[in-house]
């Protein structure tokens, strides 16, 4: 009894003023307690501000005239596109289809210059019939150097944007490679008007470097936000953008060309580009935790589907740059988009020259026909992804041997049909053997181009920027190639040019075939520091089967607790399961204990 009479200040306060304060708030908001109770958690925000929480998504609760955001992430404009139709898509849809848009417009940049130096060289006649005088003189070789300067940028920043992305936040180096392109094309007519050709190199290359970021940046968004069994159709669908952007920036800017002036593309696509930098910033996170309009359902959809994600940046130190260096898996993801990027090079660069010179088709006849291959890949790489989603979500094949089925499948069919292209004399064969061609190489985009996200999605931007890097050297390489074999009009040098791009494609269906993997690679996630030390924390994790101790929720507000053993999951369970079925029937499914991640 002695023990427990207060003989200090501080045992006063302790025995008396702290539980005093607590009944006169429990008596000042009594149906908040009872809440409380009912609800198993705290019916108001954190910060004990007063502001009640939703009752169905515990997101906190504003009346109509309440202009308080409901998160410190919202804002005007994605306040005013929940109010729209575009709402009732998920916000990792939401996601793909802003970044399809980005591609295009970034792959329509592209094709400016291409559809306005025709213009701009040579004495022409608008819509109207006037006619105009070239504006500029330059030699083949300055047009070569203005053409090539993209590129000599775009090559230099892929591996760094690829750690880079893996370190920060990829959403945003994504919006800046977009947005930066974008800002830098409404600066190249003011370029070309200046007469310096050093200007204009100099605006060409800055936009190759910021461009560069692109690809490894998207590969670092779906990290985050691709669960495992949707990783090809989220990612075809952004990617498809790219093709989609090629198909529709020539017509457009030539039309834009046509009936205005030769400097119209360069700003209608830079003001485009800039539109979509506003959109995308204010209506994508890092994170789906982050995303202050996100249902419930969907974000915890993603972080259980995903599982455990390592909240440590990695550093130059911490990458296992030996172990990428090393990896099998890694190079046949090389070879492959070597292999694919000579092909896309080689037709974006050379086919009209290929209709006009080997076919004799004339150029205002084959515009357009030269376009269909690449449309029909652009809607081959939709249909492919869903396809190889289904096959794996519905364990009819394991992951890897989707990727080395399409990947191997659609390089293989292209392979074959530019040997046709090779050899075939005939005008309406050879259009119909490009087409089969480069459909063909659609359904590869599910296999090569999302394999990163399978073996390594923490270091899948650095991956990417590995693999686009010797990509975009195939792109540097087989202008060079071809110029040569086809010289002096050398109707012969085109067989070459379509036999060696063949071989090269069979060269990446071997090498994908025997060393490709769907599996998470042993080295593709750290170990948790604190974990591993025996500290006796859990690490963070989202649902995956452990006993865990869950971070809080920005758009929850719930306090940390700590999750007991995991029941047993029903069919209707989001958790990824590993294979369980009869191997038997199903030579494939031998590798299906993959951990998802």
């Amino acid at each position: 009894m002695a023990n427990q009479i207060p003989i200090t200040l501080q045992d006063v306060s302790n025995k008396f003023v702290g539980p005093g304060k607590k009944v006169i708030s429990d008596m000042a908001n009594p149906v908040a307690k009872l809440l409380n109770a009912k609800n198993g958690g705290n019916r108001f925000d954190a910060n004990k501000s007063g502001v009640e929480l939703n009752e169905v998504n515990l997101q906190t609760s504003h009346s109509a005239n309440d202009d308080t955001p409901l998160n410190p992430h919202y804002n005007a404009v994605l306040k005013a596109v929940d109010k729209t139709p575009f709402n009732k898509i998920s916000k990792r849809w939401q996601l793909a289809l802003m970044a399809n848009i980005g591609f295009m417009i970034v792959f329509g940049i592209r094709c400016n210059f291409g559809a306005a130096k025709g213009s701009m060289i040579h004495v022409h006649k608008d819509s109207e019939g006037h006619s105009h005088k070239a504006e500029f003189n330059w030699t083949e070789t300055e047009l070569g150097v203005m053409e090539s300067s993209f590129f000599y940028g775009y090559l230099v920043t892929q591996v760094p944007a690829g750690f880079l992305a893996a370190k920060f936040p990829a959403n945003k180096m994504f919006g800046f490679a977009i947005g930066g392109t974008a800002m830098l094309n409404i600066l190249l007519p003011w370029a070309f008007s200046s007469h310096s050709d050093t200007f204009v190199v100099v605006i060409q290359v800055c936009q190759g470097l910021i461009q560069g970021f692109g690809y490894p940046a998207m590969h670092g968004v779906w990290r985050y936000w691709a669960p495992p069994m949707e990783r090809s159709k989220l990612a075809t669908t952004a990617f498809t953008g790219s093709y989609a952007g090629a198909v529709v920036g020539m017509p457009m800017s030539a039309f834009l060309v046509y009936y205005l002036s030769w400097s119209m593309p360069f700003y209608v696509y830079g003001f485009m580009g800039a539109i979509w930098t506003v959109l995308w910033f204010s209506m994508t996170f890092e994170k789906p935790v982050l995303h202050p309009s996100i249902s419930r359902e969907e974000k915890e959809y993603i972080e259980a589907k995903i599982g455990h994600v390592s909240q440590t940046h990695p550093t130059l130190a911490t990458v296992p740059w030996k172990a990428i260096v090393q990896s099998k898996p890694v190079y046949a993801i090389i070879v492959a988009n070597f292999a694919r990027s000579w092909t896309f090079y080689l037709l974006l660069q050379n086919q009209l020259t290929y209709m006009k010179e080997a076919l004799g088709m004339e150029i205002t006849d084959s515009g357009l026909i030269a376009a269909v291959p690449h449309a029909v890949m652009g809607a081959m790489v939709l249909i492919g992804g869903q396809l190889a989603d289904y096959l794996r979500s519905n364990k009819i094949l394991s992951t890897t041997a989707v990727r080395k089925i399409f990947n191997c499948g659609g390089f293989g069919g292209e392979a074959l049909f530019m040997l046709v292209v090779a050899y075939t004399k005939t005008e309406s064969t050879a259009v119909i053997a490009l087409i089969l061609a480069v459909g063909c190489s659609g359904f590869a985009i599910s296999g090569f181009n999302v394999n990163h996200l399978d073996i390594a999605p923490r270091y899948a931007p650095i991956l990417m920027g590995f693999s686009n890097g010797i990509g975009t050297l195939a792109g540097l390489t087989c202008p060079f190639v071809t110029e040569k074999l086809t010289a002096n009009n050398n109707t012969a040098g085109w067989v070459t040019v379509f036999v060696l791009a063949s071989m090269i494609h069979f060269t990446g269906v071997a090498f994908y075939a025997f060393y490709a993997s769907g599996e998470l690679q042993d080295w593709a996630e750290p170990k948790e520091e604190g974990w591993a030390a025996g500290n006796g924390a859990p690490p963070t994790d989202y649902g995956t089967g452990t006993d865990t101790k869950r971070t809080p929720s920005i758009t929850t507000n719930q306090p940390s607790i700590y999750q007991n053993p995991q029941p047993q999951p029903s069919e209707k369970d989001s958790y990824p399961q590993p294979y369980q079925a009869s191997t038997t029937n199903n030579p494939f499914t031998s590798v299906w204990n993959e951990n998802y991640q």
